[in-house]
């Protein structure tokens, strides 16, 4: 992953920390080595992040903070990565996983009536839960592993492709400079 590309849309932990609203986790923020970004931390990150993301739970953000913490990964980006899961996106994603956990649990899929109110969710709830949690953590897991190796075989591609490039303006570089001498 570019490295500059990533800092150009990263906060900085000095701003963050001077927010009077995020004082209350300011030695979490302080801690520079939660604002690395290296192919392992920036790895880590989308696995704590999109595993959060996929978790039909309150406070993501806040067990994406305390799993990068505890993952020693950045920070910015596994909390950042928890909105994929936003309130335009949560009800597709989240039918997703609870027809995986029907799946898995051969359970029958519960229809939504044309109209969904929290009263029918609530008498549901009990029939839903077990395959959406399941089908949840199915498929953290999984977009959590493939996201870490995707990461890292990108971030691989990247260094090498960018070695090779220099290689090339090396070479060429010499093949003028010699003909330069050789005139």
């Amino acid at each position: 992953m570019p490295r500059r590309f990533l800092q150009r849309y990263m906060p900085k932990p000095d701003t963050l920390r001077r927010q009077r609203s995020l004082r209350f986790i300011a030695p979490l923020i302080a801690d520079p080595g939660l604002w690395l970004l290296t192919r392992r931390s920036v790895a880590n990150a989308f696995s704590v992040g999109l595993f959060c993301a996929m978790l039909p739970i309150p406070f993501q953000m806040v067990v994406a903070a305390l799993g990068a913490r505890f993952s020693r990964c950045n920070l910015a980006l596994s909390v950042g990565l928890v909105w994929i899961t936003n309130p335009l996106t949560m009800p597709i994603i989240f039918y997703f996983n609870y027809r995986i956990g029907t799946f898995l649990l051969e359970a029958p899929v519960r229809e939504a009536p044309s109209r969904i109110s929290t009263r029918w969710i609530a008498e549901q709830m009990h029939d839903i839960m077990p395959p959406l949690m399941l089908g949840s953590l199915i498929s953290a897991v999984l977009l959590a592993i493939i996201a870490n190796i995707v990461i890292r075989l990108i971030w691989r591609w990247h260094v090498s492709h960018h070695w090779k490039r220099r290689r090339l303006k090396r070479q060429q570089r010499r093949a003028r400079i010699e003909s330069e001498f050789d005139d």
